[in-house]
C-alpha cells in the first residue's frame, strides 16, 4: 500500500504524521497556508473552503468547492486540491504573483474588508468561475469555452443570477459579517470566463486523480478507503464498529463540535458500485455515494421534486459533499431528503455480507436515528419508481430561506385527474421521531375532488399528523399549523397556475 500522500497548490505532500481525524483545514494551516480559516467548524460559514478536483459532469474534471473543516485530510488521499493562495500565478522572473480574476474583482470592489471570509468567498467563487455551462447572457447560443449551449443556471433567477452566468447560489454556504454582501455580489457578477490559457480551466479537460485504496492506520485510529464493495462489505463484517462516512458533512461536525473520534472510519464515498446513475422507463437508480450537486446536475431536472429539494438543502458547499446515502443512513428525522422520497415511494437497495435486498423507504425507518438496516449492511442506491405524479411541491419552513435545518418539511406528490385526486403522497419531516408518510391526510384527498372545500378539510386532517415536539427550533403548535398551511399552500399555487 502506497504511503497516504495529497497534491496541495500542484506539490505533492505526504499526510502522515497527521492524525486520523485530522482535518484538510487543519493539515493545511499546520503547513504554513493559513487563507483558509476555521470559523464555525460545522460547515455554516465557508471559511474554510477550497477547491477539489472531482469527476465532471460537462468536462473530466470539475473544481468542487468543499469545507475543509469537516473533510478528514485521508479522505483525499491521491487527490488535487488548490485553496486560496494557489489560485494566483507566480511570475517566472520571481515577480509578485499576479491575482486570480476572481481575487481581483473582489479587491476592486471592496468585497473584502476584515479578510476572514475573504479566502473563502473566493474558492467558492473560483469554482463557480470555473463550472463548464456557465455562460453569459448574450444573443449567442455558445459559452465562451465551447461547453455547449447556455444552460444550467441554477435555480432562483432574477437577481440571484448575473449577466455573467454566476449563480448566486454558489455562495450560499459563505458568511460575511462586514461587507453587507452587495460588493461581493458585485464582485461575482463582474468576473469573465477563464483564458484560454488559464491552467486550472485546462485542468478541467484531463481527469481528475482515480480514487486510491486507503489503509492510513495510526495508534489513535485508522482511515480505511476500501477498493470495492466486496472489500467494504468484507470490512464492516470485521470491524462492525466502524464509522462509515462518504461526504463526511455529518460525521465531520460530530467529531469538531463533540470531539467524537473513531478507532476506524471506513469512507465510501468513491465505491465505482455506489457512484452509479441509471435513468429507465420505470425507475431512476441513484448511487448513494453520488453527491447532490452530481445528482443535480446529471438529472438536469428529470424528477421535479428532487429538483426543487437541492437548492433548500443546506448550500452549495455541502451539497458538493453531501450524499442521499448519508443523508438517510443517519436516519435524522428533519434530513431534508426523506420527506421528498417518501413522496417519491422510494425504496432503498441495501447490501451487506449476506448479499442484496430492497426495502421500501416507508419501511426503513423504526425509530429516533434506527432503522431497518442491519450491521455491516450499507445503502448502495436509491430507486425510484416511475411514472412520477404530475404535482409536486417541497415546502420546507425554517427560519432562514436557505442554509438552514428544517423545522418542518413537507413533500407532495399528486396525480389530479378532471379535476379529482387519483393519488396522493405526502412526505413529512421534523412532526416525529422520524420522517412519516402522512396517510391519513393522503386517504383524505384520494377519489375526492381538488376543491377549496376538501383542500380544508384535509389540511386539517394533515395538521393532526404526526407527534411534534416544542423544541429551540419551533414549538409543536406551530409546527402543525405549518403542515395544515403547507396543503393550502399547495392548493393556492396550483389554482393560480390554471387561472393564468
Amino acid at each position: 500500500m502506497v504511503a497516504a500522500r495529497i497534491t496541495v497548490n500542484g506539490k505533492e505532500t505526504p499526510i502522515s504524521p497527521a492524525a486520523p481525524h485530522t482535518t484538510v483545514l487543519d493539515f493545511l494551516r499546520e503547513r504554513g497556508l493559513t487563507g483558509t480559516k476555521e470559523g464555525c467548524a460545522e460547515g455554516e460559514c465557508g471559511a474554510c473552503s477550497v477547491l477539489v478536483a472531482r469527476p465532471g459532469v460537462k468536462k473530466p474534471t470539475d473544481w468542487v468547492a468543499v469545507n475543509a473543516c469537516l473533510v478528514p485530510v485521508a479522505a483525499l488521499d491521491g487527490q488535487e486540491v488548490v485553496t486560496s493562495e494557489g489560485l494566483a500565478t507566480a511570475d517566472a522572473s520571481g515577480a509578485p504573483a499576479v491575482l486570480h480574476p476572481v481575487q481581483e474583482e473582489m479587491a476592486v470592489r471592496g468585497g473584502s474588508q476584515c479578510g476572514y471570509c475573504t479566502p473563502g468567498f473566493i474558492c467558492s467563487m473560483a469554482s463557480e468561475y470555473y463550472r463548464p455551462d456557465r455562460c453569459a447572457h448574450t444573443d449567442r447560443a455558445e459559452p465562451a469555452d465551447g461547453a455547449g449551449p447556455c444552460e444550467g443556471t441554477g435555480p432562483g433567477g432574477g437577481s440571484e443570477h448575473g449577466p455573467n452566468g454566476f449563480d448566486l447560489h454558489a455562495l450560499s454556504g459563505n458568511l460575511c459579517r462586514c461587507t453587507g454582501y452587495r460588493p461581493i455580489r458585485d464582485a461575482a457578477f463582474a468576473v469573465g470566463m477563464p483564458s484560454e490559457d488559464d491552467p486550472l480551466a485546462r485542468r478541467r479537460e484531463q481527469s481528475p486523480p482515480e480514487p486510491v485504496a486507503t489503509a492510513y492506520v495510526r495508534d489513535d485510529g485508522a482511515f480505511l478507503r476500501p477498493g470495492t464493495l466486496a472489500d467494504a462489505v468484507r470490512l464492516l463484517r470485521e470491524r462492525p464498529g466502524a464509522v462509515v462516512v462518504a461526504g463526511s458533512t455529518d460525521w465531520g461536525v460530530e467529531v469538531n463540535i463533540r470531539s467524537r473520534r473513531a478507532d476506524c472510519v471506513v469512507a465510501v464515498d468513491r465505491l465505482p458500485e455506489l457512484r452509479e446513475l441509471h435513468v429507465g422507463s420505470d425507475r431512476i437508480e441513484i448511487g448513494a455515494a453520488l453527491t447532490l450537486t452530481e445528482i443535480e446536475r446529471r438529472l438536469d431536472g428529470e424528477v421535479p421534486l428532487l429538483a426543487e429539494l437541492f437548492p433548500q438543502f443546506a448550500s452549495r458547499l455541502i451539497r458538493n459533499s453531501a450524499t442521499l446515502g448519508g443523508n438517510l443512513g443517519t436516519g435524522s428525522p428533519i434530513g431534508d431528503s426523506a420527506p421528498v422520497l417518501l413522496a417519491l415511494e422510494a425504496s432503498l437497495v441495501l447490501t451487506g455480507a449476506g448479499g442484496e435486498r430492497e426495502v421500501p423507504l416507508g419501511d426503513y425507518f423504526t425509530g429516533y436515528r434506527q432503522s431497518v438496516r442491519r450491521p455491516g449492511e450499507l445503502i448502495r442506491a436509491v430507486r425510484i419508481p416511475r411514472p412520477l405524479a404530475p404535482m409536486t411541491a417541497f415546502h420546507k419552513i425554517a427560519k432562514r430561506r436557505f442554509d438552514d435545518i428544517s423545522s418542518v418539511a413537507v413533500a407532495f406528490a399528486l396525480d389530479i385527474e378532471d379535476g379529482t385526486v387519483r393519488t396522493a403522497r405526502i412526505g413529512l419531516g421534523g412532526v416525529a421521531a422520524t420522517p412519516i408518510r402522512a396517510l391519513a391526510t393522503e386517504s383524505a384527498l384520494e377519489g375526492g375532488p381538488w376543491t377549496a372545500e376538501s383542500v380544508e378539510s384535509a389540511a386539517r386532517v394533515l395538521s393532526a399528523e404526526g407527534t411534534p415536539m416544542d423544541d429551540h427550533r419551533a414549538s409543536a403548535a406551530y409546527r402543525s399549523a405549518m403542515l395544515g398551511r403547507s396543503l393550502l399552500k399547495l392548493y393556492a399555487r396550483t389554482t393560480e397556475a390554471v387561472s393564468s
